[in-house]
């Protein structure tokens, strides 16, 4: 059968890699065409485009850009059309992806969503399109589930797939990881300040301003598959500070402590068990219409999980020296650690265990075939 996926971002590329391969395992004939990255090229099938072309974050760039937005749908529209899929598969990325959603029902076509867009945090309006557009959604996240079902629809919940991500990836040699990366014996402090150029201009700078602080420690930038080093190093003022580019994983699994933008790595973080402190800015502008919209009590996933302050969240105007040091201190007391492993591992428990990718491509593979 014939799959049109569609991803955007080093996550949904992520999942989406998975979620492919998994589909060549029900269907031995699957025709595969993507909006994507490169893990998904890799799992075999045809790179539509690349998600690092129409990477925008925050209110304001989206508005600076919707030319180049709305020839990206019109494009997305017409090449579902000429491929003419069995399904179309939508995982993340809501802005887009709920306006293709839309057209492509009208068509004809069938449906499916992994990994549903926030429509828990803002703007629980898009329930009413979700439930016109998409014929089968498959969540990731626990509390998703019962917060459809007060909107009258029924999705499945299949587990979050960075249990099956992480388990499944070659354990890393820390001593050759060091050696190779020059990282010396200093136990390492991760700084991971997001993956769009906008978040690493506002979080980086006042994540390196600790340095200076811990000379017993070594700090590590994880570099994003979706910017090169030439990006960072203006940041890089001192030699206490090394980068590392898409190694994120294994930089985690020997880290003691991590600072994390918001966002998918605050659950990668705490799958490591590694204690972190949760940290965002943005713009004013987009600050202010966000703090409007947005209706949780949290923004890190690890909290929302488990529905109480499992990490710490800095954001804004508390995202500043003085504060992240407070907490970097605070992450690296042997007392407040024995606390977070102790909630990470009932993290882990709420996720629902491996299998996600597998699931989800059974799933929609049989709504196809049926």
């Amino acid at each position: 059968m014939k799959y049109y996926i569609v991803a955007g971002e080093a996550s949904g590329d992520l999942h989406g890699s998975n979620l492919m391969k998994a589909l060549k395992v029900v269907d031995a004939d699957a025709d595969i065409r993507f909006w994507g990255g490169d893990l998904m090229q890799l799992a075999g099938g045809t790179l539509v485009k690349h998600y690092k072309e129409r990477a925008f974050m925050g209110f304001v760039e989206v508005i600076m850009n919707l030319n180049k937005i709305f020839k990206d749908i019109s494009f997305c529209k017409n090449d579902i059309s000429n491929f003419n899929p069995d399904v179309v598969v939508f995982i993340d990325n809501s802005g887009f992806n709920l306006r293709i959603a839309k057209w492509v029902k009208q068509q004809g076509f069938r449906t499916s969503y992994y990994i549903s867009p926030q429509v828990w945090a803002s703007r629980a309006s898009r329930v009413t399109a979700i439930k016109r557009d998409i014929d089968n959604m498959y969540v990731i996240l626990p509390f998703v589930k019962p917060f459809y079902k007060k909107h009258g629809y029924h999705v499945t919940f299949v587990g979050h797939p960075l249990i099956d991500a992480i388990a499944n990836r070659e354990q890393v040699d820390e001593l050759k990881f060091r050696k190779t990366h020059n990282l010396g014996e200093k136990p390492i402090i991760a700084l991971l300040p997001g993956s769009r150029k906008q978040e690493i201009k506002k979080m980086l700078s006042v994540m390196l301003s600790l340095v200076d602080k811990y000379p017993n420690n070594q700090f590590v930038i994880a570099g994003a598959p979706s910017q090169d080093y030439s990006f960072y190093e203006p940041f890089i003022k001192s030699n206490d500070v090394k980068f590392i580019a898409n190694q994120t994983y294994d930089l985690l699994s020997i880290s003691i402590a991590a600072l994390v933008t918001s966002g998918t790595a605050t659950l990668e973080t705490a799958l490591f068990k590694v204690p972190q402190v949760v940290c965002y800015k943005g713009s004013n502008i987009s600050y202010q219409i966000a703090k409007r919209i947005i209706t949780l009590e949290y923004i890190s996933l690890v909290n929302l999980v488990m529905d109480k302050e499992v990490v710490t969240e800095l954001i804004q105007k508390n995202f500043n020296k003085k504060r992240l040091k407070q907490e970097l201190d605070n992450i690296l007391n042997p007392k407040m650690r024995k606390q977070l492993f102790l909630d990470y591992y009932e993290l882990e428990k709420a996720l629902g265990g491996k299998g996600a990718s597998e699931k989800t491509a059974k799933l929609i593979y049989e709504s196809v075939k049926f």
